[in-house]
């Protein structure tokens, strides 16, 4: 009489198949990837350009973004960013733009308690109350509005300048008249240290 005997394999077994005997275990996934954080405030990308350089082993291409943000609440910035990918470029641009960020004065309607106007390069901006007739804005002048949550302001270009990254500027600049600089503080707190630490520190330099 012939018995079979069947032997169990010790190999661990996980989602993504089984594993080999001897291997070292896989690392736990992290919960929430870049696309779950809460972001703080919100973007509209102006323009993105390819910029290609000329050196001496051939041509070395790379990416221009300027951009805006606002969280709707009377903040509101402008910043550009450069990198090999749009990624990192992106990434560079929103630094830039928390960095040069105002905070707006804003009056009861949600608007600008007066007129204001700049120069940036060849780009002149006019911004003005309008007494409850809405956003009455056009090109790089919404964007810059509606981020930063003004609601009763109307605009003009007045100059012929079709650069959106300049006529953005510029309207950073008109409105600073009526703003304050403003900064973002990191939401992540710092570790806390365990309770007794201190005393064990302090304990330690006595001795």
């Amino acid at each position: 009489m012939t018995t079979t005997t069947t032997t169990q394999s010790t190999s661990t077994t996980s989602p993504r198949g089984p594993r080999r005997e001897g291997s070292a275990p896989r690392r736990p996934r992290r919960e929430g990837g870049f696309a779950d954080r809460p972001k703080d405030v919100d973007q509209k990308i102006l323009g993105i350009r390819r910029v290609t350089r000329v050196v001496a082993g051939g041509r070395r291409m790379s990416f221009a973004v300027s951009m805006v943000i606002g969280d709707k609440n009377g903040v509101v910035g402008v910043g550009t960013g450069k990198g090999n990918d749009t990624a990192l470029a992106i990434a560079k641009a929103l630094k830039d733009a928390k960095k040069n960020a105002i905070k707006i004065k804003r009056t009861e309607p949600f608007s600008i308690p007066f007129d204001v106007k700049a120069k940036y390069n060849a780009s002149r901006v006019m911004l003005f109350p309008n007494n409850g007739k809405g956003i009455v804005v056009g090109a790089a002048l919404r964007d810059i509005v509606t981020l930063a949550g003004l609601k009763d302001v109307s605009g003009k270009v007045i100059s012929g300048s079709k650069n959106k990254l300049n006529t953005a500027r510029a309207a950073i600049k008109a409105l600073s008249a009526v703003a304050t600089k403003h900064s973002f503080v990191a939401t992540a707190s710092a570790p806390k240290a365990p309770e007794g630490a201190g005393d064990k520190v302090s304990e330690a330099v006595a001795q």
